[in-house]
């Protein structure tokens, strides 16, 4: 059995964000694990327009040439880490109009969440595994929450590496996300 495809996306696409520097450093420590393959996508290269299809693509195909190339993208993938900013206690707009652009690409994947913000992320990503679980991912349990003094100090400057208590939750997370992978990869097949 081929290894099985985890795409970390970036999803923010603000000219300052932050996103793009925890999606690398987990995508550094995914790519040397040797038990999955994995591609860093920005949402940047995916310029959607806000979600105003007819209906969503599990009902009726979607007319954007942006959205049909997200969802042909998102279908080589088995599983899903998202780097998720928390913004008034949610998600970004970006991201969520990107899981709302494709449906049965996502149905029976994982979703893993590096969040970041001023609590870790964490209430960006409570939605963002509502959100999947609609989605039928499964979003697993453990996450990356770079949050308070971390996140301050990461955005100064230090590198997420230097900061061994989330390698850890990384560790923690890459395991379990492999797990539920392999499992719904099987399960599919």
């Amino acid at each position: 059995m081929a290894l099985p495809r985890i795409a970390v996306v970036i999803g923010s696409t603000r000219p300052t964000r932050f996103g793009d520097r925890p999606a690398r450093w987990i995508f550094d420590i995914a790519s040397k694990r040797g038990d999955i393959e994995v591609e860093l996508i920005d949402l940047r290269d995916f310029p959607l327009p806000f979600f105003e299809e007819v209906a969503s693509n599990a009902w009726a195909p979607t007319q954007s040439e942006v959205g049909v190339r997200w969802q042909k993208t998102l279908a080589t993938f088995d599983g899903f880490i998202f780097s998720a900013a928390e913004y008034n206690r949610g998600p970004t707009g970006v991201l969520k109009n990107a899981l709302d652009y494709a449906y049965p690409e996502w149905n029976r994947k994982t979703a893993a969440f590096v969040g970041y913000g001023g609590v870790g992320g964490a209430r960006a990503v409570e939605q963002l595994r509502l959100i999947a679980i609609e989605l039928q991912m499964a979003p697993i349990r453990h996450g990356v929450h770079i949050g308070g003094a971390d996140f301050t100090a990461a955005r100064q400057g230090t590198d997420l590496a230097e900061l061994p208590h989330l390698q850890k939750s990384a560790e923690t997370m890459l395991d379990e996300l492999v797990w539920w992978t392999r499992a719904l990869k099987t399960a599919r097949g």
